[in-house]
């Protein structure tokens, strides 16, 4: 069987798998972790997201963001491709969602926001934990969670990341400015592959 076949239904599995889950219920953070353990499951198998297939960025681009799979439902499994001193500012999904690494490390800091919201484009966040992805491990992230993403060291990464509705469509993400104290809405970054 080639790596594109035994992608395709890997992926088929994963994503009805998911679909079901979410079909539970109301998303919580148990059900999301048992999505977050199958994503697991799909990035443990390497060669199915190979440099072949989904070539890596220049190290001016940092980041190739492909388009894996989508379902009628708004599940969306995407591979992000990224090159060492790739930064992310926290920012909030408003989905849930989870990443999974394949290979290759990425610190994630998660956020609790403290400020009450009243004060429009004022923010202040406090560090929550750290969360260093790499093979083996996943972070799964209710709608309202917050993170944060550096690419440090030398290696290249590749990790899937998993969505309850369709990036491009998640048109009121927010990010923060730690140290200004400020908020506002994020774009979308990278552009996806097909």
């Amino acid at each position: 069987m080639s790596h594109a076949t035994a992608r395709k239904d890997a992926v088929r599995d994963f994503i009805a798998e998911a679909r079901a889950i979410a079909a539970e219920g109301e998303m919580d953070r148990t059900r999301l972790d048992r999505i977050k353990e199958r994503l697991m499951e799909i990035a443990a198998r390497t060669e199915l997201w190979g440099e072949a297939e989904f070539p890596a960025p220049s190290r001016e681009e940092k980041q190739n963001r492909y388009f894996i799979a989508g379902d009628p439902s708004g599940l969306t499994l995407y591979l992000n491709v990224m090159q060492p001193g790739k930064v992310i500012p926290p920012h909030n999904h408003t989905v849930f969602a989870c990443i999974a690494a394949v290979e290759g490390a990425e610190q994630n800091k998660v956020y609790e926001r403290v400020d009450d919201g009243s004060v429009p484009g004022k923010a202040e966040l406090k560090l929550r934990e750290q969360v260093d992805l790499r093979p083996g491990t996943a972070l799964a992230m209710m709608p309202d969670d917050i993170h944060s993403v550096v690419i440090e060291g030398t290696e290249i990464i590749r990790h899937l990341h998993f969505y309850g509705q369709p990036l491009e469509s998640l048109d009121r993400r927010i990010s923060y400015d730690l140290d200004a104290g400020t908020c506002k809405v994020m774009d979308i970054g990278a552009k996806t592959r097909k």
